[in-house]
């Protein structure tokens, strides 16, 4: 049975702060119902479960429940549009047209600073138990490794962002934007000292941050700021892990918790079909559901509303484009009519799924996200709704090798580079031909990158982590103007813009010579 643990018992904890709170004549209300910061925390025990209020969050409808997964896929140029069922402001986000109301970049604003109010109120209040205890160490190390997730989401996504580093008590005490490099060096401050306090896998509950997730994400952060050789240190320290034989056991509930997984988002199927809309941006309630609606969002038969972009679909390595064999990632990443599912007892056709066709190889056909839905072993009658409970994958050991590859590379080293690409490869399932290959000679840095960003492609596929890079890449020269995201402008869409709510509610946040409204800065 799927352990989640880690989400019982959260507690409510109040906010003050006009980063979260508009209704200032409310403010001075007493809630008896709702323990306070002041009296509750007394114990270690005490310290856990506020610290499970943050895991609530995450978990959120608003962030990795919905709207986290949707944003990030929406900036890449991994998904189009299913068909005209895509709601608009999602369609807005795909086109580069979304502005400062649009509901997803509010929700998932929000959301992201509550985790970052919670893990303060823990953070802070620790100091109140003197008792050492591993129990404490690890809920302020998982505080701070939150937190920095929270802050990483927010400076990649929107540039410089109001940083609050303890509790907001008053509407004077909102702040204005930090520059990114105030909000990177927290971050990393904050990623370094989770490590230390945080155990190493199979140490702590499944779910739970780990050493090894602290470090990982640290190699994410330190590589889109440019610092190479710090992310190369930071990822040499995940240790303990291993790839899996089975690729798919990355993305099927089955496969949860394997050897390769570093930190994933725990979702639980009661059987009932129900998903938490009520508590959108917080994730609360003591009966809540504990599901993920991804399942039902990309679903080939369902509402199937993202689909896998051409310019995904025909960067997978086929026998056609000489290479020695098909990428079986392809047949694992999604899935195209005629393909097996339900136990192989059913066979996909056009009817089964909802809106458009995609081009592969030139062939027109119908295909569908496969990674993180549940058909591999449903019906399609039972898959017509069903939030599901297959975790999310957020830090998994295949992009630790990617990520030390192109941070060799940028060192200098390309043959240490091209070694860990073909770790990856030569995984037992995979079995892909190592590097050089017919499509990607490793001989110059600049090859080698061009291998390295296939690899990230079809390896890493729908799992969040490329619109990121892409950032990254563009600034660098690897990612160009001949390879446009969909509706992208430079200059123009690299960042969101600030929710209007929040410009509305904080009057700093034009101070300092940064004007309110600047998606760039």
């Amino acid at each position: 049975m799927k352990l989640n643990n880690i989400y019982k018992g959260v507690i409510g904890i109040s906010l003050i702060s006009s980063t979260f709170i508009s209704c200032e004549s409310k403010l001075d209300t007493v809630n008896e119902n709702v323990v306070s910061p002041e009296t509750y925390f007394t114990n270690t025990g005490e310290l856990v479960l506020a610290t499970n209020a943050i895991y609530g969050t995450l978990r959120s409808p608003a962030l990795v429940g919905r709207e986290w997964f949707f944003v990030h896929d929406l900036k890449s140029d991994e998904v189009v549009a299913g068909g005209g069922q895509l709601e608009a402001p999602r369609r807005q986000i795909l086109q580069g047209s979304a502005d400062a109301t649009n509901p997803l970049i509010g929700n998932m604003w929000n959301a992201l600073y509550v985790i970052i109010h919670r893990a303060n109120t823990v953070i802070e209040n620790s100091v109140k138990l003197t008792e050492a205890s591993p129990l404490k160490d690890r809920s302020i190390g998982e505080a701070k490794f939150l937190r920095a997730w929270a802050y990483y989401e927010l400076v990649s996504m929107w540039g410089g962002v109001p940083l609050y580093t303890t509790t907001v008590k008053s509407p004077s005490d909102s702040k204005p934007r930090s520059k990114e490099d105030d909000v990177y060096t927290q971050i990393i401050k904050d990623l370094q000292e989770a490590a230390t306090l945080l155990p190493q896998k199979g140490a702590t509950d499944k779910g739970r941050a780990t050493n090894g997730a602290a470090n990982a994400l640290l190699g994410r952060v330190l590589m889109q700021k440019g610092d190479y050789a710090g992310a190369k240190a930071a990822l040499l320290k995940v240790t303990g892990y291993t790839l899996t034989n089975r690729f798919l056991d990355n993305f099927e509930e089955e496969g949860e918790f394997n050897s390769e997984s570093i930190f994933e988002v725990v979702f639980f199927d009661k059987g009932d079909n129900n998903f938490n809309w009520g508590n959108y941006n917080t994730g609360d309630g003591a009966a809540a559901p504990l599901s993920t609606v991804r399942n039902q969002e990309y679903n080939p038969v369902a509402w199937r509303n993202l689909i896998p972009s051409d310019k995904l679909l025909n960067e997978f390595e086929r026998v056609s484009t000489g290479s020695l064999k098909d990428d079986p990632r392809y047949s694992w990443t999604v899935y195209q009519t005629g393909d097996k599912f339900n136990n192989g007892t059913s066979t996909l056709v056009d009817g089964d799924q909802n809106g458009n066709a995609s081009i592969v190889n030139g062939t027109t056909i119908k295909v569908g996200w496969r990674k993180f839905m549940i058909i591999y072993k449903e019906s399609i009658a039972t898959a017509g709704f069903h939030p599901a409970g297959n975790n999310q994958r957020l830090l998994r050991y295949a992009e630790v090798l990617i990520n030390l590859a192109e941070c060799e590379n940028e060192l200098g080293n390309p043959a240490a580079a091209v070694a860990y690409l073909n770790q990856v490869r030569s995984r037992t399932s995979v079995a892909m031909p190592p590097y050089p290959t017919a499509k990607f000679s490793v001989v110059t840095k600049d090859q080698v990158m061009k291998a390295i960003m296939h690899e990230k492609t079809v390896e890493m596929a729908c799992e969040e982590v490329r619109n990121i890079d892409i950032l990254r890449w563009r600034k660098k020269g690897y990612f160009t103007g001949a390879e446009p995201l969909p509706g992208f402008v430079a200059g123009k869409h690299e960042l969101l813009p600030v929710p209007q709510a929040e410009v509305d509610n904080n009057p700093k946040l034009g101070e300092g010579g940064i004007p309110k409204q600047n998606p760039n800065f």
